[in-house]
């Protein structure tokens, strides 16, 4: 995988943490738009990995 994403980010003329970083944007904005936005911080005693919408 990591030869694929360094494929891609060179392709789009980006360092593989530039991508990297785009891609998490992109799934975040994703989240917000089919959850709704994110607000304030998650404290770190409750940051768990949510339960899975069906």
């Amino acid at each position: 995988m990591l030869r694929k994403i360094g494929y891609v980010a060179d392709y789009e003329g980006r360092s593989v943490n530039s991508h990297i970083l785009v891609l998490i944007r992109e799934s975040i904005k994703k989240f917000e738009v089919e959850n709704g936005k994110i607000e304030n911080t998650i404290r770190p005693d409750i940051n768990v990995k949510p339960t899975r919408k069906n």
